[in-house]
């Protein structure tokens, strides 16, 4: 159907899971309210951070950088537990437990694969080095409503933390999936956000059919997602956030062939420091959704953007299918052996549920 819309004269920009994305989304109330006052917390930390610079040790200083990296990106990790393909049967109290920092807290030991420090090394090592220089991370997206709000959460503190001058942003073009982001998703976002008090607590339609009344949010709340909307609309301004769409994120081949089929989209990520790719698609679509041992490296199961590609690459990925490389020898095996893991039935069941996760770094830029 969505292969129709892109075909036709006058339904090309329409996105048949439109209306669904936003009502996700304002189930995430609980989940956006927190973020919005981290965020704003978080800003305020950055400038004392930076106050406070000539009374830190250089390592004090780095420390408190990478704990705040950290934590954005563990977020930003989890924050496609709203995906809306696979919450067809939760309800909207389901959807809060699922959000939140008590939830990420908890989520922290089902990291199995964790490098974020590798990557905070490479960010602020360029910070350093190249200070007056352009530095750029991209970040190749997953999905809409919650998830991209979280995604502008990171792009907001890598821009504010100087560990990055430009953000640029890589969605679908077609709604290929339920909640894949289009680039007029931003725009319906950010306009959400500059009247968040109207969308917050206009009516939903719950599952029984009766109508929710959203309690008003507070002076304060709107103030914070203001601050967002404010801070996100002067980045985009200024050139340093960026919406930048190709047509291979939503081609059927994978990532292997991304050299060969889109070689200009492949030479302009070479230009980033780093690339970010979110979800379990797309980390699919690195590994060419093979069936590699899961203790293949990382390097080698994403052949062509692996060691000497010119690109690094970070896949942030929550668990939703079998394929999984990188592990340590016998942790699937212990895994597997979990209940719900899959046992001798051959199958990776443990991988399936999101409950799991792994950050793979691929330094494409380091000498071979």
């Amino acid at each position: 159907m969505n292969v129709s819309f892109a075909r036709s004269k006058h339904w090309k920009e329409y996105d048949v899971f439109a209306n669904q994305k936003m009502s996700t989304f304002r189930s995430s109330r609980p989940a956006v309210l927190e973020l919005a006052t981290r965020y704003k917390e978080l800003s305020q930390d950055l400038k004392q951070l930076h106050s406070r610079r000539n009374d830190m040790s250089p390592e004090q200083q780095e420390e408190a950088d990478k704990i705040l990296f950290m934590e954005m990106c563990e977020i930003c990790l989890w924050g496609n537990a709203t995906d809306l393909s696979l919450l067809t049967s939760l309800t909207y109290e389901d959807i809060q437990k699922l959000q939140g920092a008590e939830a990420r807290k908890k989520a922290e030991a089902n990291v199995l694969v964790n490098d974020l420090p590798a990557a905070f090394d490479i960010l602020n090592k360029a910070r350093m080095e190249r200070k007056n220089e352009e530095r750029r991370v991209d970040i190749v997206l997953d999905n809409a409503g919650f998830e991209l709000y979280v995604d502008l959460i990171l792009a907001g503190y890598l821009l504010s933390s100087g560990l990055a001058t430009c953000v640029v942003l890589h969605p679908k073009s077609i709604p290929w999936f339920v909640s894949d982001v289009l680039p007029r998703d931003f725009g319906d976002l950010i306009a959400l956000l500059s009247n968040p008090q109207s969308f917050f607590t206009s009516s939903d339609e719950g599952e029984s059919g009766a109508e929710k009344k959203p309690e008003p949010l507070s002076e304060k709340e709107v103030d914070e997602l203001k601050y967002l909307f404010e801070q996100w609309g002067d980045f985009h301004a200024e050139g340093q956030l960026i919406i930048r769409p190709n047509r291979f994120w939503t081609a059927g081949s994978s990532y292997w062939r991304l050299p060969h089929e889109a070689p200009k989209l492949f030479e302009d990520l070479k230009e980033s420091e780093l690339v970010i790719f979110k979800g379990d698609l797309n980390y699919r679509k690195l590994t060419a959704d093979a069936h590699w041992d899961p203790t293949t490296p990382f390097n080698t199961a994403i052949g062509p953007l692996g060691l000497g590609s010119g690109v690094r690459v970070l896949a942030l990925r929550t668990c939703k299918a079998d394929v999984v490389v990188g592990l340590n020898k016998g942790e699937d095996e212990r895994l597997r052996n979990m209940p719900n893991g899959g046992g001798d039935s051959g199958s990776r069941k443990w991988a399936w549920s999101g409950k799991w996760a792994v950050v793979s770094l691929c330094d494409g830029k380091s000498k071979v």
